[in-house]
């Protein structure tokens, strides 16, 4: 009987020592969702920067010198898609 007992203490042992680090690794886990999200976040501001440098960057280029067929190109995408942005705010501020 006696060595029911101690396989019984011994397997809640066992089961106190995997909740402990259940609760250590759910600790562990948000703590690095909150590293990723934070990260994310960084990424999205750096990336919003990014392109707001690269169209100064073409525009000051447009400015400035005559612009080659790439160059033309590249513009002429952006200045469509801030169209197509600008139509879509139209279009739903007079719904």
């Amino acid at each position: 009987m006696s060595a029911n007992i101690d396989h019984i203490n011994i397997l809640k042992g066992k089961l106190q020592q995997l909740l402990k680090k259940h609760e250590m690794l759910i600790a562990e886990n948000n703590k690095q969702k909150q590293v990723i999200e934070t990260l994310q976040q960084q990424e999205e501001t750096l990336t919003a920067k990014l392109n707001l440098l690269q169209e100064q960057h073409l525009l000051l280029k447009s400015s400035t010198a005559p612009l080659n067929e790439s160059d033309k190109k590249e513009l002429e995408k952006k200045i469509n898609a801030y169209l197509r942005t600008i139509d879509k705010c139209i279009a739903s501020l007079a719904q």
